[in-house]
């Protein structure tokens, strides 16, 4: 009866492993071999509203659950969640490890996000916000509903041109790979964090991101991330990104200037005379 019931546990697992294997092996066919359908221009379709699902806004890493706003008690809480940095580590360099320690430790003001700054890249992709991309000629165009974010992307430049500041959004240009748009963004003023935790990088910061359609309605989104002034080599990211389905979706602006002028210029407004 022992060995029987012995060999069907065997027999159980085995299939389940099978199963599992099978399994990946199903949904992994349609990333491989999946064909978008084009736009105007022969290249894949990318238009449409998008929108990341995961914790990376709050940290790109690992994470346990922590207390956020501790008067909020859960709703100001930080979820745990799994990280999107490929290999689970940050090279930082031993004095930029310190500050992100800094960063985190003083969160709750120190935090652009807090300001309602501009988002930077790659962060504004992975804000628990939509955004849309539309496809034009020579250009594409990305509109994010946080601040009022939005950026282009120069397809008709054969040579980059560098910007004439550095700004919060930095300047794209891009290309495509076959069915990936691979976009290089640099000039950034090396004053936005990547995340909630504290995680960051200085104004030398490159990313090059690259949007791979593997269905009709996901695409796998991958950033590099480059900053000889801040970390040891570069890294990467990857998460996949969903096409919202809802009738007449749409990117609906999140003005949050107004929830932050406290926090921006409460030190400046005149005090009533008691």
């Amino acid at each position: 009866m022992v060995t029987r019931f012995k060999t069907a546990i065997n027999t159980l697992a085995s299939a389940l492993v099978a199963l599992i294997l099978t399994g990946n092996a199903v949904l992994a066919q349609p990333t491989n071999n999946y064909e978008p359908e084009l736009a105007w221009d022969g290249n894949p379709d990318l238009n449409g509203i998008w929108q990341a699902i995961g914790t990376a806004h709050w940290d790109l890493q690992d994470h346990e659950a922590s207390a956020g706003l501790p008067e909020m008690g859960a709703i100001g809480a930080v979820p745990p969640g799994q990280g999107v940095v490929v290999g689970g580590e940050i090279p930082y360099q031993d004095w930029a490890l310190e500050q992100k320690q800094e960063n985190w430790a003083n969160r709750l003001g120190a935090d652009p996000e807090t300001k309602c700054y501009l988002p930077g890249v790659p962060r504004a992709t992975y804000l628990p916000y939509p955004f849309q991309i539309l496809q034009g000629t020579g250009k594409i165009m990305i509109v994010y509903g946080y601040a009022e974010a939005n950026r282009t992307i120069h397809m008709d430049k054969e040579t980059p041109e560098a910007a004439p500041l550095d700004t919060w959004m930095g300047r794209s240009h891009g290309r495509w790979e076959g069915s990936t748009l691979v976009v290089d963004a640099q000039d950034f003023n090396g004053e936005a964090w990547f995340d909630r935790a504290g995680n960051f990088a200085s104004s030398s910061l490159k990313v090059t991101e690259r949007y791979t359609p593997i269905s009709p309605d996901a695409m796998m989104y991958e950033a590099t991330i480059e900053d000889p002034a801040v970390f040891t080599r570069s890294w990467q990211i990857s998460m996949p990104l969903y096409r919202r389905l809802e009738t007449n979706a749409r990117v609906v602006e999140y003005k949050c200037v107004e929830f932050s002028e406290e926090i921006l210029y409460g030190h400046l407004m005149k005090k009533a005379e008691e």
